[in-house]
């Protein structure tokens, strides 16, 4: 049922298309709320999630009277259906963007939309209403022929429909739809460029011809543990936050989606972090996806050419520095929560624990079998010899924290992973016998450090920070690095310490103690760091627990298996920006680890 006056659906409740160079959201009324162009972090074409009334939207299904019972992504593709039933009838919505655009003249956005009736006619109705920039700008808009053309400042859309209807923007328009007669809708657009029509005939056969390309993708995961088809979602989301003319994996295709309803931790996240994106490599390697983890080294080769052998913490789709942030005015945000904001001021912070990331991510690449260019070993060996004379500078953590900088355990644990995995990766190539003694110096003196200034032994355990006695879920992450052994009294008492005093109830952890930031207002449990608690039951022997935790986690997931950020633990709701890239790549990595531990 079409409610234009609904402007907050549950995040749960919203379906993704994308095309692996920008995205949408669809809600259960058949409404796209979001969809930004030419890019993942441009403007906001449909944007009524976060501007409301007049933000711009794309509707189309049925009238008043009909009921959603069935919503779902076709196997192993991205194409989403939805069906509703009218009295004895039923209506059916299918709908996708096409990936693979090379090769031939298609334009590199088409947004594919099919209406079936099933029964007996249909009345639905359809509401086209783009809108532009910050301001919210209504289109300059043109027929030509039977297309419906909306341009505004370079960059433009297309409208067809099949059979045709006389649509005009902003204007809900009224038809019905027959059994055996499918009503098709194509949206294309440009950007500084020619406007490619597709006729829909053409535009579905393309759509169906991307799934099948997708389903070849998906065949090379080669997963076969618990919960297979959350994996399986996972790394199709994931593979369709990776900007393609790129490699660069963006956090999520979203900005300023609350940590919690009605505050302001609302943060821009359609950028690609390092950190995250390396966490993406493990997924994709341990589900034998290797060309996904290859393309974003080489992106992030380039992308950093400039400021090596500094690594920024965020960067653009296109390897450049993210805008400065800046806050919306007039937008009244998801749910009321202000302010709405685009650009992120994480990008000039100092993240030492990107690098350990990093590095991890390309040790992996090197034991899997695939040797690192030698420009890229060269980039890695500044990274590391960085860390190396670095390490003891205070930084902002992994959480971005808007305070003064801290000695971040987390983050001393991270240069120690780095390197570590560049000794791992010297052993595979000649490497000068200096870049080895300076590194093995200064990870054995952090491995002391951490120890002498982060480990609280009366209750034994890692802390946040030196100096400090609350603690960080990302500490989880120990059994992973070396450092100490899996079942070291150390790693146990702090996997004990976290779950104890950052629980937010059941599966669900805090990252850090609730409203200890500096920031206004409160959070909610953050999703990766339970994925991170099972991964470490799973390292630490407790596999029937991690399994029983996994399974509880998966099932907040809702009906499409997408993953937000984090979760309310009183009402299990899903939070912040959606479908979170981290978030899935740690479930992937958690149900990997599980079936790494389980016996035969």
């Amino acid at each position: 049922m079409i409610r234009p006056e609904l402007t907050s659906p549950p995040l749960d409740q919203l379906g993704l298309i994308g095309d692996t160079r920008t995205a949408a959201l669809v809600d259960t009324g058949g409404r796209i709320v979001w969809m930004c162009l030419p890019h993942f972090d441009g403007d906001p074409v449909f944007g009524t999630l976060l501007a409301g009334q007049g933000g711009g939207h794309f509707t189309l299904g049925p009238t008043d009277g009909a009921t959603l019972t069935a919503r779902r992504y076709r196997a192993d593709s991205t194409i989403l259906e939805s069906v509703w039933r009218i009295g004895s009838a039923q209506l059916l919505l299918t709908e996708g963007m096409v990936s693979d655009v090379a090769g031939a003249l298609f334009p590199t956005l088409c947004v594919v939309r099919r209406l079936e009736a099933r029964g007996h006619d249909v009345a639905c109705a359809l509401s086209f209403d783009p809108r532009f920039g910050i301001d919210r700008r209504p289109p300059i808009t043109r027929k030509t022929g039977q297309r419906l053309v909306c341009a505004d400042r370079g960059i433009a859309l297309s409208l067809t429909s099949d059979p045709e209807l006389g649509i005009s923007p902003g204007s809900r328009t009224q038809f019905v739809v027959e059994p055996g007669r499918p009503f098709t809708f194509v949206l294309t657009g440009a950007h500084h460029g020619p406007l490619i029509h597709i006729a829909p005939a053409a535009a579905w056969q393309a759509l169906l011809d991307d799934e099948t390309r997708w389903r070849e993708w998906a065949a090379g995961i080669t997963y076969d543990g618990p919960l297979a088809p959350a994996v399986r979602r996972s790394a199709i989301t994931l593979r369709l936050l990776t900007y393609s003319p790129s490699g660069a994996p963006v956090a999520s295709p979203t900005t300023s989606l609350p940590e919690q309803v009605g505050g302001s931790r609302n943060w821009d996240y359609r950028y690609a972090w390092p950190r995250d994106a390396s966490i993406g490599i493990g997924a994709f390697l341990g589900l034998g996806l290797e060309q996904q983890a290859r393309a974003f080294v080489y992106w992030l080769l380039h992308a950093s050419r400039l400021d090596r052998p500094r690594l920024r913490p965020v960067l653009t789709v296109h390897g450049r520095p993210v805008p400065p942030e800046r806050e919306v005015a007039g937008w009244p945000g998801y749910a009321g929560s202000r302010p709405v904001r685009f650009g992120n001021a994480a990008g000039e912070q100092r993240q030492l624990d990107n690098y350990g990331w990093v590095m991890d991510a390309m040790w992996l690449l090197t034991s899997a079998g695939h040797r690192l260019y030698s420009e890229t070993w060269r980039a890695a060996m500044a990274m590391a010899d960085l860390v190396a004379h670095r390490w003891q500078t205070p930084d902002a953590g992994i959480w971005e924290v808007r305070g003064e900088p801290s000695q971040y355990v987390h983050s001393k644990l991270m240069a120690w992973l780095t390197l570590d995995r560049a000794l791992r990766i010297a052993e595979t190539r000649g490497t000068h016998d200096r870049h080895r003694k300076r590194w093995a110096a200064s990870r054995a003196a952090i491995g002391s450090d951490v120890l002498a200034q982060g480990f609280d032994a009366r209750r034994n355990t890692f802390v946040r920070a030196y100096g400090r006695s609350d603690l960080d879920a990302a500490l989880l992450v120990l059994p992973l690095l070396g450092i100490e052994p899996p079942r070291s009294p150390r790693v146990l008492g702090t996997i004990d310490a976290v779950r104890r005093e950052l629980s937010a109830g059941g599966p669900l952890l805090y990252r850090y103690p609730p409203g200890d930031d500096r920031l206004a207002g409160g959070e909610c449990a953050f999703l990766p760091c339970s994925f991170w608690l099972v991964q470490a039951l799973a390292l630490i022997g407790a596999v029937d627990e991690a399994v029983e935790l996994l399974e509880q986690l998966v099932d907040i997931g809702g009906p499409l298996g997408l993953f937000a950020e984090e979760a309310d633990p009183a009402t299990r709701r899903q939070l912040g920006n959606y479908p979170q890239a981290l978030t899935h790549a740690a479930l992937i990595q958690a149900a990997l680890a599980i079936h790494d531990a389980t016996p035969g």
